[in-house]
C-alpha cells in the first residue's frame, strides 16, 4: 500500500484527496496546512491519519512514501526540495513552476536526488480526451493537422491566483498550461513546439489583478501542425473545457464540461460544478467532477506507476517544457511578434 501525504488544504488538495478514494493501492496518511484549523479540518474530512503544520515534518514522516504538492505556484520549489531531500517520490500540481527557469530548478532537484516524480496535468487523463487520443492514435481522423482548445471560467477561487507577481502570471499560466500539454500529448512530444504567437489582456478583472484575464496563443510545431489555445477568467456560467481536432480524414470534438444533468431550481442544493456562478435558476451540475476532469485516472496512473517503478505519462520534464512554451508566449505578448521557444536551464 502506497502511503500518501498531501501538502495543501485548498480546492486542489480536496480534488486530490477525493481522487485517492479511487486508488485501491494508496491510502492518505498525512496532510499539511500552515493553518492548524485547516489542517485539522482537512484530516477530518478525508480521514487522514495525521495532520501537520510543518512541511518538513510531513516530508520526513516514515508514514509517507509519496508527497503530493497542492500548494500555490510560489511554494513549489521549496516543497519539491523538502520532499526530495527526504527521499520521497513527489507529484506536483500544475503549472510545475512560474517560469521555465524555476521549473528547471525543480527538475534539477529531483534528478540529483534520484526520486520518482509525476507532473499532475489532469486534462490528458480525462476520459473524453483519453478516448479522443485513442481514436486519433488509431488513425481515425488521418494525419492530425490542427487543434483548437478553450479553457475558461469566471475567475479563480482563491486570492493567491489573482496576485500575478507571486503566482507568475494570469489566466494563460493558470489554464493555458492544460491546453499546451494536451497539444503536446496529441501532436507528439518528439514533435516540439518551435514558435509561438500570443496576445493577452486584462479586460474584466482590472480591479483584482495585473495579470491577463484573457489570452490566446498559437503554437507552431516542428512538424508543421498548429494549436490554438484560448484561456480566460472572463466566462460566467461554469467551466468551459473544449477541444477540437482536425485531421486529413476527419475531426474530433471533446467537451469535458458538458453534463447529462440539468434543471431549474429555486432553492440552493449545495455544490453543482466548479465556478458555476449561480446556485439557483437553470443549473447544469457535472456528476463526479474529479473523475470527469481526469483527477482520479491521473492519481491511479501515478500511484500504480510509482508502485511498479515505471516512468509515468507526465513527469517534471513535461512540466518544464510547458513552462518554457508559456515563457515564449509571455514574451510574444510583450513583443507582439512570433517568438521562438527556448529552454531555460
Amino acid at each position: 500500500m502506497i502511503r500518501v501525504g498531501i501538502l495543501g488544504s485548498g480546492f486542489i488538495a480536496d480534488c486530490y484527496a477525493d481522487s485517492l478514494l479511487d486508488v485501491r493501492e494508496a491510502v492518505l496518511t498525512a496532510n499539511y496546512s500552515r493553518n492548524p484549523d485547516r489542517a485539522t479540518a482537512f484530516a477530518t474530512r478525508w480521514k487522514s491519519r495525521t495532520h501537520h503544520t510543518d512541511m518538513t515534518e510531513l516530508c520526513a514522516s516514515a508514514d509517507v512514501d509519496l508527497v503530493v504538492i497542492a500548494l500555490p505556484n510560489e511554494a513549489h520549489v521549496e516543497a519539491v526540495r523538502l520532499a526530495a531531500s527526504a527521499g520521497k517520490a513527489v507529484i506536483c500540481t500544475k503549472p510545475l513552476a512560474r517560469t521555465g527557469a524555476e521549473a528547471a530548478e525543480i527538475l534539477r532537484i529531483v534528478r540529483e536526488a534520484g526520486v520518482w516524480h509525476g507532473y499532475a496535468e489532469s486534462s490528458v487523463f480525462s476520459p473524453s480526451l483519453q478516448k479522443a487520443h485513442q481514436m486519433a492514435a488509431a488513425g481515425g481522423i488521418g494525419e492530425l493537422l490542427t487543434m483548437r482548445a478553450r479553457e475558461a471560467h469566471s475567475g479563480p477561487h482563491a486570492p493567491h491566483f489573482w496576485d500575478a507577481m507571486s503566482a507568475g502570471g494570469g489566466a494563460l499560466l493558470d489554464m493555458g498550461c492544460h491546453t499546451v500539454e494536451s497539444a503536446r500529448h496529441f501532436f507528439g512530444k518528439d514533435n516540439p513546439v518551435v514558435e509561438v504567437f500570443a496576445h493577452g489582456a486584462t479586460v474584466v478583472h482590472g480591479d483584482k489583478t495585473t495579470g491577463e484575464d484573457t489570452a490566446v496563443a498559437l503554437l507552431k510545431f516542428e512538424g508543421g501542425q498548429l494549436a490554438i489555445i484560448e484561456s480566460a477568467w472572463t466566462e460566467k456560467g461554469g467551466m468551459q473545457l473544449r477541444h477540437e481536432f482536425v485531421g486529413t480524414g476527419g475531426r474530433l470534438v471533446t467537451d469535458t464540461s458538458v453534463t447529462s444533468v440539468w434543471g431549474f431550481i429555486e432553492k440552493p442544493v449545495g455544490h453543482l460544478v466548479e465556478k458555476s456562478g449561480a446556485d439557483t435558476g437553470w443549473v447544469y451540475p457535472v456528476p463526479e467532477e474529479t473523475r470527469a476532469y481526469g483527477f482520479s485516472q491521473q492519481m491511479r496512473h501515478f500511484v500504480q506507476s510509482f508502485e511498479t517503478g515505471r516512468t509515468p505519462l507526465e513527469t517534471f520534464e513535461d512540466g518544464w517544457v510547458v513552462n518554457c512554451i508559456l515563457d515564449a508566449c509571455y514574451r510574444s505578448m510583450s513583443t507582439r511578434t512570433w517568438e521562438p521557444v527556448t529552454f531555460a536551464s
